[in-house]
């Protein structure tokens, strides 16, 4: 499983050039509600299997957590499932708060 650092998404989301990744934030509901990147789409870990079928697998995929944990355990599950460009972002939405926003909220 590949792992994206915050600074490192933040760097691909500003450039024009690049086909844009979706963002898979897979944090409980009320997690996403306190803070989310801009743009991220919410699936909450239990419901990934489910809804897996809305997902692209040809898809640039960033899966997006609070500290990076259940994110590698749904970008892990993604591959298994023919998923091939997964990524996981290290540090979740606290790494994100931390080096690329610090204005935004954070638990």
């Amino acid at each position: 499983m590949r792992q994206i650092a915050p600074k490192q998404l933040s760097a691909w989301l500003s450039d024009d050039s690049r086909e844009q990744p979706v963002l898979l934030d897979v944090r409980e509901p009320w997690e996403y509600q306190l803070c989310h990147i801009e743009g991220s789409q919410a699936i909450p870990m239990a419901s990934v299997p489910a809804r897996v079928n809305e997902l692209d697998p040809d898809a640039d995929l960033v899966v997006i957590c609070h500290h990076g944990g259940r994110s590698a355990q749904v970008a892990m599950f993604l591959e298994r499932q023919g998923f091939a460009k997964v990524i996981n972002l290290e540090g979740g939405v606290a790494g994100w708060a931390a080096q690329v926003d610090p204005g935004m909220a954070q638990y």
